[in-house]
């Protein structure tokens, strides 16, 4: 099992910026992707950023440019830099945690943390 802890939502006026973190422990050797996921009301949860193992990243057409994800492998951390927030951004912000494997991959899920920005 894997745990994760999400930290550093917020209220931010637009413009303004955030740092998520999410920690990972437990059976952290099996980690393969970490990312963030979101989930604004009344919509699905949806990407918004990816890092490997190996440490590229993929990101959600909407937030290129304004959000960056970084991964500390000694740490088993991952943040989520979010610059230039915009209402739109509004959303629980949840942490993942991926590992691959046979029959199919196995996702964990943080507690998720509130972002919302003020327009």
């Amino acid at each position: 099992q894997v745990q994760l802890v999400e930290s550093g939502g917020g209220l931010v006026q637009a413009g303004g910026s955030l740092r998520l973190s999410c920690a990972a422990s437990g059976s952290i050797f099996s980690i393969d992707d970490m990312g963030w996921y979101r989930q604004a009301p009344g919509k699905q949860r949806e990407l918004v950023a990816v890092v490997t193992s190996g440490g590229s990243t993929n990101y959600a057409d909407s937030v290129k440019g304004r959000f960056t994800i970084s991964r500390d492998n000694a740490k088993i951390t991952v943040y989520l830099q979010m610059n230039s927030l915009k209402a739109e951004d509004t959303a629980v912000y949840y942490c993942n945690a991926r590992r691959y494997g046979s029959p199919a991959p196995r996702n964990y899920w943080g507690q998720g943390t509130q972002v919302t920005v003020s327009s």
